[in-house]
């Protein structure tokens, strides 16, 4: 391949300082239908009644599995060098999530 070739395969990605920042979430909401999936991220605060969707991501099918697999790989590569990640239903989280303990 030539470097022509290689330059035109090459996809310049920006990115705002806005976006950069990114969003927490510490919980994630996946529906579907039979054309898409609708990923929401969720940032759950103790004490709330009520939470805001941070971010939706609506994927096809098929970018839905390759997201997985990518997910997945990376995971992975992380565990390969710092450990293996516990589940959450194998680590005990008070649901107070640690702040103070309301009382009447």
């Amino acid at each position: 391949m030539t470097d022509q070739q290689a330059g035109n395969n090459q996809l310049n990605i920006e990115i705002s300082e806005e976006v950069a920042e990114g969003q927490y979430a510490n919980l994630v909401i996946i529906t579907h239908s039979h054309a898409e999936f609708v990923i929401d991220f969720v940032n759950v605060m103790p004490g709330t009644p009520k939470s805001k969707v941070k971010s939706r991501i609506i994927l096809t099918p098929q970018h839905a599995k390759r997201f997985m697999k990518a997910l997945t790989e990376n995971i992975t590569r992380f565990e390969a060098g710092n450990g293996k990640i516990q589940d959450l239903e194998e680590v005990q989280l008070p649901m107070n999530f640690g702040g103070p303990t309301a009382q009447a």
